[in-house]
């Protein structure tokens, strides 16, 4: 006589209620995570190893944190400022992969596109890193040139301001005379997908 088959027994994330094993595809993964590493190890065996690099950075972390005086040769300890890091080191701040966070150049790009062999749209990216609201200036822009213009969300996705028409002739300065803390250096014209300054 053949074996009876048994019933599979299916462990399920009390985090994000799916099967274990279809938690990365998910709503939450990160949530997940924590659950995962101690109840379903063999699963997700790459979770165990970031888990323990993470640890091992943490005690690096710590370590680096800690200041450690060292006697100099006639006995003095050398100065150590609080927390064991030195005042001219910059905070770097680090994304979940460990990749490290550039800082955003402050500057503003205008892109000139077609659309349909005739109608342009002109594209200004980079304003809000001079702490202008974009809301405002789409605002201003279509008074200005009598046209319509609204705040998108990029291919990036970071907003831009989308002006229809193309202004690009007269917009650095309207720029630069609106908002004076745009300076000329830092505005740019995308021309055959390479960088121009505008000034």
């Amino acid at each position: 006589m053949a074996e009876k088959p048994q019933p599979v027994r299916v462990l399920y994330c009390p985090v994000c209620s799916l099967p274990a094993e279809y938690c990365e595809f998910g709503p939450d993964f990160e949530k997940c995570k924590p659950w995962l590493i101690e109840n379903a190890p063999k699963l997700y065996p790459d979770l165990i190893k970031e888990a323990n690099e993470k640890e091992a950075d943490k005690v690096s972390a710590q370590l680096q944190s800690v200041g450690i005086s060292s006697a100099g040769v006639d006995g003095s300890a050398s100065a150590v400022t609080p927390g064991g890091t030195s005042t001219s080191k910059q905070e770097v701040k680090r994304l979940p992969g460990g990749k490290i966070k550039k800082k955003d150049k402050q500057e503003v790009v205008i892109e000139k596109v077609v659309r349909n062999k005739r109608k342009c749209v002109t594209m200004v990216k980079g304003l809000d890193l001079f702490g202008i609201k974009l809301s405002d200036a789409s605002k201003k822009l279509g008074k200005k040139f009598a046209t319509g213009a609204s705040v998108v969300k990029g291919p990036t996705e970071k907003e831009q301001i989308d002006v229809q028409g193309d202004i690009s002739y007269d917009i650095v300065e309207f720029i630069t005379e609106t908002w004076p803390d745009v300076p000329d250096t830092a505005i740019y014209f995308i021309e055959d997908g390479r960088k121009v300054a505008a000034a």
